[in-house]
């Protein structure tokens, strides 16, 4: 009996070692009397090195003008940061002039070129050192997302991201937990 109960967890347990780290986020006006929303979904790959993003928008006051991710905030979940993914400024391939729309991109983030240079140059100068900062910084909720209009130049939308629970952490505490009750009950028996 002992034997299977350890081999569901061990398969488990090799499900929950992915190198793939899910954020999602809602969101909401950066500014009185803004009006967008949207949602946000990203992936970030570690054995690749690249962030997926998938963002879509609707009923901005004014069109899109720019978008990027900021880093660092001081306390999680509120507060400004400096741009630090942005190509040139702007998330690459982001619409623009739009008040709705969506955006599906993968991002390199082995390439400085990926980052602003300001973000880059505090993260030790390296791409990799720009990339861990980063997703930290997401982990944490000490980065967000946002897009500017031409109504609220400093920013319309935005949102912080938590990190998503893959299925099989699930499965893992589903497990436990299951092991647990087992014991208790086989206690009282």
């Amino acid at each position: 009996m002992k034997t299977p109960i350890a081999l569901a967890a061990l398969l488990l347990a090799t499900g929950a070692q992915a190198h793939i780290t899910q954020f999602a986020g809602t969101f909401a006006p950066e500014a009185p009397g803004a009006t967008g929303s949207g949602s946000l979904y990203m992936e970030y790959d570690d054995d690749g090195n690249t962030l997926f993003i998938n963002a879509t928008f609707a009923g901005l006051s004014g069109t899109t003008n720019n978008a990027h991710i900021h880093c660092c905030t001081a306390l999680p979940n509120t507060g400004t940061a400096g741009v630090a993914l942005a190509t040139g400024g702007i998330l690459p391939g982001f619409p623009l002039g739009v008040s709705s729309g969506s955006y599906t991109q993968l991002i390199d983030l082995t390439l400085t070129s990926s980052y602003s240079a300001g973000f880059v140059t505090g993260s030790g100068g390296t791409a990799a050192g720009a990339e861990a900062r980063l997703i930290a910084n997401l982990t944490s909720g000490n980065a967000y997302f946002n897009i500017h209009s031409t109504t609220f130049g400093g920013g319309e939308i935005r949102t912080f991201v938590t990190v998503v629970p893959e299925p099989a952490t699930y499965g893992l505490m589903l497990a436990g937990l299951g092991g647990v009750l087992g014991l208790a009950r086989r206690r009282r028996a």
